[in-house]
């Protein structure tokens, strides 16, 4: 697909949000000033980019990843036909240098250059599917009511070791812990009723979940992260994102650091990732092995879950892609035993 004419770029906030047209690096960026972020907003958006000729066939529009503030603005231009790309943020900052001024217009016009110059590495947004979406609302709403289900356990527990006891207290938190388990159960039930409610996310969860160590909400997650496997992405990334893969930091002779991954990412499926593997080496014989056979050699036993945690990933997506169930004890073929002489 040839390069577009106008690259727009948008900057947005939980109230309004601003616009810039980028053409060419000869002419001037062209200001659309402040919108509304509301469906009023939207549609003076639309007129204004009319004016300029900025059609969904002659221009891209690039926005800043900003959450909530953001999707009814991408919905919006997506159903208008327009090709939008959502960026994070930090990657538009590191592509500027710092000037005095900072505001919205500035931001905007930035966002708008930045289409234009990195446009072969913009990733287009598409609506995720309904189920998807609704998915990751309940999971993290879930993890909420589970944080704070064990901070009220944890105040409990203290309170019972006062000596003097406050009775109302007491029954409140027991009260508030018995009423986040009720919460928390319904958002399960509802989770799984809506992945039974569809043949496709139904059959990728049998597949996940006859893993050994993987379990329902881990399935979960991995169906939320990768759109139901639609997506092109493959072991590496996935530990990329979750932040488990190993990083080099090395530089001549004299910066050497050992190779560690980072922990960044979302810390919910790395966390039951890290539970998985840890269940797989203590009740799986071959996870078991390799787990003794590794800190025999003197790894360090977080090192060995870490490998195990992306053994899973990998065994993740080859099933994935080959939509074939996980097979005890498998053992693959040398390609070159099966050449004849």
């Amino acid at each position: 697909m040839n390069r577009p004419a106008l690259y727009v770029g948008i900057d947005v906030a939980a109230d309004t949000f601003v616009a810039a047209i980028f053409a060419s690096p000869g002419q001037p960026i062209i200001s659309g000033g402040q919108h509304a972020n509301s469906l009023e907003g939207l549609e003076k958006l639309c007129d204004w980019l009319a004016q300029h000729r900025a059609t969904t066939q002659s221009a891209v529009v690039c926005l800043e990843a900003t959450g909530v503030y953001a999707e009814t603005l991408c919905y919006y231009l997506c159903s208008r036909g327009f090709r939008v790309a959502v960026e994070p943020p930090l990657k538009v900052k590191r592509a500027f240098q710092q000037y005095a001024h900072k505001n919205d217009t500035v931001d905007a016009q930035q966002i708008a250059e930045y289409a234009h110059r990195f446009y072969d590495e913009l990733r287009f947004w598409s609506p995720p599917d309904e189920i998807l979406e609704q998915l990751r609302v309940i999971l993290a709403a879930r993890e909420q009511f589970v944080q704070q289900r064990t901070a009220a356990k944890n105040t409990i527990a203290a309170l019972r070791r006062k000596a003097v006891q406050t009775p109302i207290v007491n029954q409140a938190y027991q009260e508030t812990i018995e009423q986040l388990t009720e919460t928390i159960t319904a958002l399960e039930r509802e989770m799984k009723r809506l992945i039974d409610h569809d043949q496709n996310f139904r059959n990728q969860l049998l597949l996940l979940t006859g893993i050994p160590g993987i379990g329902f909400l881990l399935a979960s997650h991995l169906l939320v992260m990768t759109r139901g496997f639609t997506a092109t992405v493959g072991a590496k990334q996935l530990a990329s994102y979750l932040g488990i893969a190993p990083i080099q930091h090395k530089s001549g002779k004299s910066v050497f650091r050992p190779d560690q991954s980072r922990h960044f990412g979302p810390t919910t499926p790395r966390k039951l990732l890290y539970l998985a593997a840890c269940s797989v080496v203590t009740y799986n014989p071959e996870f078991r092995k390799y787990f003794l056979r590794k800190t025999a050699e003197g790894k360090a036993p977080r090192l060995v879950l870490n490998n195990v945690a992306n053994r899973l990933l990998k065994i993740v997506c080859a099933l994935m892609c080959t939509n074939k169930p996980f097979i005890p004890n498998y053992r693959s073929i040398n390609p070159m035993l099966l050449k004849t002489t």
